[in-house]
């Protein structure tokens, strides 16, 4: 397995787990940058920040958890790229609404630009519509 895949698949575990900054930092360069066309990230444009993000939806999602679909390595463009399928349900506080008891199964893709053997950027491909939509947020 090459090294980028193999920082990529321990980074997408620790980000998709909630471990936050402090479990997702030695995957990453310092300033790692992040971007996502979607207003439920706006603002955001750090991996810092996307995964403190990730790490907060957990309260108000305690059950979520990934179902990792693909997983590939472009060497020449020295990325990876993951494709998962986000599901939980909102049963605690923190959300915008009080709990919903509704579920969500959400298709996106990471994908993660390395320099050297750390992301540098990522990018998320997701329709958040959909996902707050399904979780009763719109």
């Amino acid at each position: 397995m090459s090294s980028i895949k193999e920082t990529a698949m321990q980074f997408f575990d620790a980000c998709e787990t909630g471990k936050g900054w402090e479990g997702c930092q030695q995957y990453c360069h310092s300033e790692a940058t992040f971007s996502a066309q979607a207003d439920a990230l706006g603002g955001v444009d750090t991996v810092e920040g996307y995964v403190e993000w990730m790490k907060g939806l957990l309260t108000p999602v305690p059950d979520g958890h990934y179902e990792l679909r693909s997983f590939a390595v472009d060497e020449e463009r020295n990325n990876v790229s993951a494709f998962g399928v986000f599901r939980g349900t909102q049963t605690g506080e923190g959300g915008p609404v009080p709990p919903t008891g509704k579920q969500v199964a959400a298709d996106y893709v990471y994908i993660m630009d390395f320099e050297g053997d750390r992301i540098r950027h990522m990018t998320k491909v997701w329709n958040d519509v959909v996902s707050l939509k399904q979780l009763g947020w719109m």
